[in-house]
């Protein structure tokens, strides 16, 4: 497979795949939704199937025009529909799952209800975004803006594991992963996480998360910059061609993702760690992102 670099090229290659992934779309009462969910449509590479809100839907004659690939389920309202989504994911009947126009955190705690919710036991959530950065020549993967607020050293284990599974996704044989800090030192008394660094290299080494590089502490630049790495006189194996970062905080993911938003990158996210993957869109995302986001979880996911 060929490393997909780009948004155009992703949505190219599930196209040629003539393989639709089944989407439950939790609530699509918004237009923005709705676009997006349109374009996947036609992009040949999404089912929709919307849970409730289908008077909504069915005036949409552009999402109608695509019939064949919609369908609906009854819900009385976004909560109810919220459950009726996370139960057909449990039945084998959708591979994604997509926020419409219900609130973050109802969806999330239908999600991760310890009963009848989608998280594994044992399995960690967490957000990974895509960015199409103007003077980066490949996508740039991060990880978390949106749901852990100071990763513990297990949770940061597995932030590593799923990016690693995403990046081989996207065709990326050996990613390499930076773990990110403000400086290149290890420092036990203010950044105590720092100290687990050197442990998750050794895994990654070990072959613990299958082909990849990592190594840190990583400043932004030195993780994506050849030439920051030449200036401090830095010897790294990602050799400042960074796949995917790995952030130390929300905080500091969180700032990035704005700064990069603000500046007219294009981004695409999702949550992983559930049975399936979520595509959470925040109000304020265009319907280019909520389709990139479509595309980016269409790329994990796994036919049920």
């Amino acid at each position: 497979m060929e490393t997909i670099k780009n948004f155009e090229a992703m949505a190219t290659h599930l196209k040629q795949q003539e393989d639709r992934r089944r989407v439950a779309v939790v609530w699509a009462a918004d237009y923005n939704s709705q676009v997006a969910v349109q374009y996947a449509l036609e992009a040949g590479f999404i089912d929709a199937v919307f849970v409730g809100c289908q008077q909504e839907v069915e005036k949409n004659a552009d999402i109608m025009k695509c019939g064949e690939h919609v369908s609906f389920v009854d819900a009385a309202d976004a909560d109810s529909a919220a459950q009726r989504a996370v139960e057909l994911v449990h039945e084998g009947k959708v591979d994604i799952l997509m926020k419409g126009l219900i609130n973050t955190d109802n969806l999330l705690h239908v999600v991760l209800n310890k009963q009848t919710g989608i998280l594994p036991r044992g399995r960690v959530l967490t957000h990974i975004t895509a960015a199409k950065l103007s003077e980066y020549d490949k996508l740039l993967f991060f990880s978390d803006a949106a749901v852990i607020p100071y990763p513990t050293h297990e949770q940061r284990i597995e932030q590593v594991r799923y990016m690693t599974e995403l990046c081989h996704a996207m065709g990326i044989e050996k990613p390499r992963i930076a773990l990110n800090h403000c400086t290149e030192k290890i420092n036990e008394k203010f950044f105590p996480f720092t100290v687990g660094y050197p442990d998750i290299i050794k895994m990654a080494e070990e072959g613990e998360f299958g082909p990849c590089i990592v190594d840190g502490p990583l400043d932004l630049k030195t993780s994506i910059s050849p030439e920051s790495l030449r200036i401090k006189g830095i010897n790294s194996p990602l050799e400042g061609e960074s796949d995917a970062i790995i952030f130390p905080d929300i905080e500091a993911a969180n700032a990035f993702y704005k700064t990069i938003t603000f500046f007219h990158s294009d981004t695409a996210g999702m949550l992983v760690g559930p049975m399936v993957p979520v595509v959470l869109p925040s109000r304020a995302d265009s319907k280019r992102c909520k389709f990139n986001s479509l595309a980016l979880a269409a790329m994990l996911a796994k036919k049920a």
